[in-house]
């Protein structure tokens, strides 16, 4: 029963359950074909990898009690600074002068979380607040990155980071991959994970307890519009241009839909990596799995929104134990005799 009460046992169970839909559904579940992996499970760990980055990045912020509703909009500038570079090169296959430029794209993205972690630490702007202004005054930047146009890029090297492979696995999701064990290491394997709860938890009290939370708050922020800056890479590198409008759209949502499934709390102070990439996964898996079992399109959303919330419903210790709690058998009650 033990295992049961784990928060990550219903996302797992369910995690399971669609994979299991899709392999009786799908035409092809996994295959070898060139040396690479192909299929349906391939295809979720792949589209998975953009919102598995962002998701990570949203559990740090949250972890210190705050939000990050602009990462869509980085997606989007990220985007359109690399495709606009790479369509001003001689040669778009030039490997070293595209790695430049997705470093290029990914600074840029850098001093978008710095933005919003000023004007969450220093200026003192609520953090839903401060990403907002982001989220709207991004698009508008991309699209005059962009000119309001599609770009359209033919870049191999570019291209790999998204529909490539390695070792026959998907490079976007060894990409991902790397980003949550290097994330895993920095907050399990040092002080800092424990720092980030205690920011989350009380910032008041990690203050006075000589913790630098104004720091480590703009730090997570400018983490998280890094890890926004990269998805958006892979995104645009997958359709080959820079899409100002559709990059990323909505990604927040479904960010914050894979930290709560995972069993962060989105008041702060308590935060789990190996969920967040669970709930990434699932929501992936999900949308995969609408399209495989002839879901018509307009009730996708509802769909998925009743699946989420019948997840969220079964981690709730309180809803479990007032709809479960009645079925337990009762100690029956004896009267006592008076001497």
């Amino acid at each position: 029963m033990t295992i049961i009460k784990h928060r990550l046992f219903w996302p797992s169970v369910i995690l399971v359950a669609l994979l299991v839909v899709n392999m009786f559904t799908a035409n092809q579940f996994i295959t070898v074909r060139d040396g690479h992996l192909f299929g349906v499970l391939p295809d979720i760990l792949r589209g998975s990898a953009p919102l598995l980055l962002v998701a990570l990045g949203m559990t740090l912020v949250i972890a210190t009690g705050g939000i990050d509703l602009s990462v869509g909009a980085v997606m989007a500038i990220s985007g359109a600074v690399a495709c606009l570079l790479i369509k001003d090169l001689g040669n778009q296959n030039a490997v070293g002068s595209v790695l430049l430029i997705m470093a290029v794209a990914i600074g840029a993205s850098l001093l978008l979380g710095l933005w919003n972690g000023t004007l969450v630490a220093v200026v003192g702007i609520q953090p839903i607040i401060a990403t907002l202004i982001l989220m709207v005054a991004g698009r508008g930047v991309a699209q005059l990155v962009t000119d309001g146009q599609i770009i359209n890029v033919q870049s191999s090297p570019y291209a790999a980071i998204a529909t490539g492979h390695f070792l026959s696995v998907p490079i976007a999701f060894l990409i991902a991959i790397a980003a949550v064990v290097l994330t895993v290491l920095l907050t399990r394997r040092t002080a800092l994970g424990l720092l980030l709860e205690s920011v989350g938890g009380s910032p008041t009290a990690s203050r006075l307890a000589g913790i630098r939370a104004r720091r480590i708050t703009i730090m997570v922020y400018v983490v998280s519009g890094g890890l926004a800056g990269l998805a958006g890479l892979i995104y645009s590198a997958n359709i080959k241009s820079a899409d100002s409008i559709s990059a990323g759209n909505l990604i927040e949502l479904d960010a914050i839909l894979a930290v709560v499934i995972g069993g962060t709390a989105l008041i702060g102070g308590r935060f789990s990596i190996a969920g967040t990439v669970i709930g990434a996964i699932l929501i992936q898996a999900l949308q995969v799995t609408v399209v495989a079992v002839g879901v018509p399109s307009k009730a996708t959303l509802l769909f998925k929104a009743v699946i989420v919330v019948a997840l969220c419903l079964s981690q709730s210790t309180t809803f479990r134990q007032k709809v479960f709690g009645r079925f337990k058998s009762r100690p029956a009650v004896t009267a006592e005799v008076p001497a």
